[in-house]
């Protein structure tokens, strides 16, 4: 029946689904339309409760933006958090991530993976521009600003002559990929993010 209990579920795994996407148990009520106490039992390690089938389904597909599979896994899987990757920021701004922001970072390693296969696991350029320039911040920015444009072959009046945004954009992309780092582009929801770097070992 699709109003009963599913059983199986893991309470570590309802909590891992939640944790990933940036939502609150409150979140997660108000989006289902349910008690924030069925929320909390569905995570509880006793086994008090867990969703019907057709509140997984929602749960999976329209917020958590997970296969239904995961729900049936025994643990959670293993997966890079933002705050692994992002370390460097202050815990405050990695607690307000919005979930968007957490799908375009998890869409963002899905690429990588990709890639990685597309390429047997190395970088398909001859040139790694990480590798060829040392940045510092006790260095001139115009300077170093200077440098990277000479790696990339663009020089300022190169970039003048160019008559439209999207040749701009195009032409950036295609230096800077050519120098071993790929691009990928996303409007994002949150409006004081508009992008961020993932590093890959090759």
């Amino acid at each position: 029946m699709k109003t009963e209990p599913v059983p199986g579920i893991q309470p570590a795994v309802m909590r891992w689904a939640r944790q990933t996407i940036g939502l609150s148990v409150h979140d997660v009520a108000a989006k289902l339309k349910r008690p924030v106490e069925e929320i909390e039992a569905w995570e509880s390690e006793s086994g008090a409760g867990a969703p019907s089938y057709a509140q997984l389904e929602k749960l999976a597909y329209q917020i958590y933006k997970r296969p239904l599979a995961v729900f049936f896994l025994p643990n959670p899987p293993e997966e890079i958090s933002p705050e692994r990757e992002f370390r460097t920021l202050p815990n405050a701004d990695l607690q307000s991530l919005a979930g968007d922001t957490h799908m375009q970072i998890r869409r963002a390693h899905a690429f990588q993976i990709a890639l990685k296969e597309l390429f047997d696991d190395r970088n398909p350029s001859e040139q790694l521009i990480w590798q060829q320039l040392r940045l510092s911040r006790e260095a001139s920015i115009v300077q170093q600003a200077q440098a990277i444009r000479r790696n990339l072959g663009i020089s300022l009046e190169i970039q003048i002559g160019w008559k439209s945004d999207d040749l701009a954009l195009k032409q950036w992309r295609q230096a800077i990929e050519n120098n071993g780092v790929f691009i990928f582009k996303a409007p994002f929801k949150q409006k004081d993010i508009s992008g961020f770097c993932l590093l890959a070992v090759c």
